[in-house]
């Protein structure tokens, strides 16, 4: 095919010739990076593969199951898979657990207990879980059934505080919790290898400290994953890197078997834990979505990579930058205004298979403080791994972008996010 009939197509889809001129060298300067990425997911694959093929995985184990879901197969396969994944001990891996936050609140509400404290150790959580942990007063907040909570700030250039966090641990400091990605925050991504550092000092202040990762948008970017570092519990959501766009819904705790299993208590019932729990039939798609997963994370990563380079040409702050290393698929871009945020937010959703026709527009979202904007026209509602952004409308403006099935779609939308701003005069090209 002639690159004069992929542009001719771009067009028809609305991309103008100067925007794809702009993008042209941009593309051409990352084969060398988008090559690496490519060995990750080559190596992330294989190790899934052998995670299936270790535990036998048959056809079997995605028939459906109903009621109780006594005698699973597919469920206890597949939470062996993913233990083998994360060269963990135990996993539990639920279509019951609806979203990251609600893993999270599991993991921490089967593991702690009254008088107990948690510690981050590195700044405040992503917003949704102000509300769980009760920094925001909330109904069936953690801070309601007597746990407290305690907080080190990372130091101004993103490292530990190192002598913060000593003087943080207490003898009722139970947990640490460590979200590997920024969320609204302008602080860099963790890398494992960072993590891994914070867990080995944090377990020699307090031996038997439980750490625990919030694991979120981190899956698969790299070869090792936290708890091959020394974490407690990994916790994360289905609908974003480890369901590779298929899973429909859940989440999933691995780790530690004590800790696991505390948290399938909470999850169910004391009593009853990881033996109930019916999957409806969605095994085949959890299972298909993990085999998938290393090659959709990669094609987010190039995307990110690819926005980053791009907007930081035009002059943007960028986080990471172009040429960072990266830990998490989250390109966050400054962009100064909120008619930037919304402009670019329009963009990401006129890329869409699906609601490409909606405008998104600013609302109070539950959760959160502020006014955010989403734009998401994807297959799983609210699926992040599928191309998305969203940023809370308040300065310094920055939009959080994310995901793309593939990294041609992920391509797409950034060349759209860049003609919406063009269209709106909002940037010269």
């Amino acid at each position: 095919m002639q690159i004069n009939e992929l542009n001719a197509a771009y067009q028809s889809l609305g991309i103008d010739p100067k925007v794809l001129d702009y993008c042209v060298d941009i593309e051409k300067g990352l084969i060398e990076r988008f090559y690496t990425i490519d060995k990750i997911a080559e190596f992330n694959q294989l190790k899934v593969l052998k995670a299936m093929q270790d535990n036998r995985l048959s056809d079997v184990h995605f028939a459906a199951t109903t009621g109780y879901g006594y005698n699973d197969i597919g469920r206890d396969t597949l939470e062996k898979v993913y233990a083998d994944v994360f060269h963990a001990e135990d996993a539990l891996v639920r279509p019951q657990l609806i979203s990251g936050t609600h893993a999270l609140t599991v993991a921490l509400s089967g593991n702690l207990r009254p008088g107990d404290e948690i510690l981050s150790p590195v700044g405040k959580p992503y917003d949704t879980l102000e509300g769980v942990i009760g920094i925001t007063e909330t109904k069936g907040s953690l801070a309601e059934f007597g746990i407290t909570y305690s907080q080190v700030d990372l130091l101004s250039e993103g490292g530990f505080d190192w002598e913060g966090i000593k003087a943080a641990v207490k003898k009722n400091t139970k947990l640490a919790t460590i979200q590997r990605s920024k969320g609204y925050a302008s602080r860099p991504t963790l890398s494992v290898e960072k993590i891994g550092e914070l867990i080995r000092f944090l377990k020699e202040l307090k031996p038997d400290i439980i750490c625990m990762v919030d694991n979120c948008y981190g899956e698969f970017v790299e070869t090792l994953e936290p708890t091959q570092v020394g974490a407690d519990l990994c916790v994360g959501s289905l609908i974003k890197n480890p369901g590779g766009g298929l899973a429909p819904i859940g989440g999933y705790i691995v780790g530690k078997k004590e800790y696991v299993e505390n948290a399938a208590y909470r999850l169910t019932a004391p009593g009853l834990g990881k033996e109930v729990g019916a999957t409806l039939g969605l095994n085949a798609s959890l299972f298909q979505g993990l085999f998938l997963a290393p090659q959709v994370v990669s094609g987010a990563l190039k995307g990110a990579i690819y926005a980053a380079n791009i907007y930081e040409k035009l002059g943007y702050l960028v986080l990471p930058n172009g040429s960072e290393d990266r830990f998490d698929i989250i390109q966050a871009v400054t962009l100064n205004s909120a008619e930037a945020v919304i402009a670019f937010c329009k963009g990401i959703q006129a890329a869409a298979p699906v609601d490409s026709y909606v405008t998104p527009e600013p609302w109070a979202m539950p959760g959160y403080q502020c006014d955010v904007i989403m734009a998401a026209g994807s297959f799983v509602q609210g699926s992040s791994i599928e191309l998305s952004a969203d940023a809370p409308i308040k300065p310094p403006y920055t939009v959080f972008f994310q995901g793309g099935l593939t990294w041609y779609h992920a391509k797409f939308g950034i060349l759209m996010s860049l003609q919406k701003l063009y269209e709106k005069g909002l940037l010269k090209i």
